[in-house]
């Protein structure tokens, strides 16, 4: 396969070198996020948490990851508090768990519709579901 290339123009520089095929699906899912109203962009954790702390059980955002092996973290308000999850990105598909999708929102609705009938469980959330 083709060599990764530098993040085109306009892209944020903290993503690191993708395939070009990767790029479009990355540039198209960030256009996306952007325009949604729950993409915070370069947040902290202590800022997201403490965002969500006021928030009702359930309530989301997505952020910029501060690890540097993943693009997006997915914060969540949970009965014992708010938790941080990463979503990966790899050959050109977002994960989180057992989901996967070329664009970022649409991991999320796929999550919030699953979790519905079946909660997931996490080791960062001490066992509790999410929903």
């Amino acid at each position: 396969s083709p060599l990764p290339s530098p993040a085109p123009p306009g892209l944020p520089d903290r993503f690191r070198m993708f395939r070009s095929c990767e790029w479009e699906v990355l540039e198209r899912s960030l256009n996306i996020l952007q325009a949604s109203d729950f993409y915070w962009g370069p947040l902290s954790v202590g800022e997201a948490h403490a965002k969500l702390q006021r928030e009702p059980v359930g309530t989301y955002l997505v952020r910029d990851s501060s690890q540097g092996n993943c693009l997006f973290s997915l914060s969540v308000r949970m009965p014992t508090g708010p938790v941080s999850l990463r979503i990966s990105f790899q050959e050109g598909y977002f994960r989180l768990k057992n989901w996967f999708s070329d664009c970022v929102v649409r991991l999320l609705e796929l999550v919030v519709a699953g979790t519905r009938n079946n909660p997931l469980h996490f080791d960062e959330m001490g066992g509790t579901p999410l929903v």
